[in-house]
């Protein structure tokens, strides 16, 4: 799997839709990690955090696409004002215990992530939604 994924903070789904083609580069503030699926990770970090079933969330329309396609091009979509809150609201060791926990669903599928890089992925994220709080705006994830 080779797969460029960027968080990014954007005022809304308009800015945020503009990256499509070129990723969020420096205009807005972000995080670069890769070799994930962050669409399916969005969901189970939220079924970790606040409960619910994968299913329902994806039934939902979860994670909520705001541009391009979800096969073989870039995506961007947003992520959802429910996992935003429990990131920014989660503590030091519950962020840990998430990440370990998603470490270990993908174990299950045979996706090899290690535990601390899944702790700084989580753990940098929680404190983007922390910063994006701040400015009243949302998070996005472009995805190439």
């Amino acid at each position: 799997m080779s797969i460029i994924v960027k968080f990014f903070v954007a005022p809304d789904d308009t800015s945020a839709a503009l990256t499509l083609q070129t990723g969020p580069g420096r205009a807005f503030e972000s995080l670069s990690f890769g070799n994930f699926d962050p669409e399916e990770a969005v969901v189970e970090w939220e079924c970790l955090l606040a409960g619910g079933s994968f299913e329902e969330l994806v039934d939902a329309g979860e994670p909520r696409i705001v541009a391009g396609q979800d096969n073989d091009g870039c995506v961007v979509f947003a992520i959802s004002p429910h996992l935003s809150t429990a990131l920014a609201d989660a503590g030091h060791s519950r962020l840990r215990g998430i990440a370990a926990s998603w470490a270990q669903l993908r174990a299950e599928d045979g996706e090899a992530i290690d535990t601390e890089i899944a702790e700084a992925i989580v753990g940098d994220l929680a404190g983007l939604v922390s910063s994006a709080r701040r400015q009243s705006q949302g998070v996005y994830c472009w995805v190439a």
